[in-house]
């Protein structure tokens, strides 16, 4: 039953896919590593443009880069970017801001440099330590997971429109 689910689906179709990236585990990891360094900073947005960008720049895996650039997504960022403003107001020693419950371009420059300056501090300081934890990890798990097969699902056979079946 949970092999129709298209979540899992999906998810095992993502896994094949970063398992078969092209070149070297450590141009695969330079490249998850640099993805993921822009994915924490608040480039909202942008960001898939400017890892591509500097992917190319830099001659690393395009295709990482894009997908590390998705730890960063509707669901985690929030919780990321609360957590780098937090980290980079305490780090800095400044007082919390009453933030709005909606940030639109608009709140953020209303806001100013109490909010930009701990959130920059704060999402420069994951950005690094979450690159480095990537390349280190991917550049070890991508060995390991190029060994790895993973079986196909068995696909449903469909009835052929003349109400013949050819199944033998």
């Amino acid at each position: 039953m949970w092999r129709t689910w298209s979540f899992f689906r999906q998810f095992k179709l993502n896994i094949l896919r970063f398992i078969r990236l092209r070149g070297t585990p450590d141009e695969v990891a330079k490249g998850m590593a640099l993805g993921i360094f822009i994915g924490m900073t608040p480039t909202f947005g942008f960001q898939m443009a400017i890892a591509l960008f500097c992917a190319w720049v830099l001659r690393q895996n395009k295709l990482a880069a894009v997908l590390g650039v998705w730890i960063t997504n509707p669901v985690t960022a929030p919780f990321i970017y609360a957590l780098e403003y937090e980290t980079g107001r305490l780090l800095l020693g400044m007082q919390r801001l009453s933030l709005p419950a909606e940030m639109t371009y608009s709140t953020v420059v209303q806001l100013g440099w109490e909010f930009l300056l701990p959130f920059g501090f704060g999402s420069l300081i994951y950005a690094v330590i979450s690159s480095f934890l990537a390349f280190a990890l991917t550049l070890r798990f991508i060995p390991v997971l190029r060994k790895v097969r993973l079986t196909r699902w068995p696909r449903r056979r469909r009835p052929k429109l003349d109400g013949t079946n050819h199944n033998g």
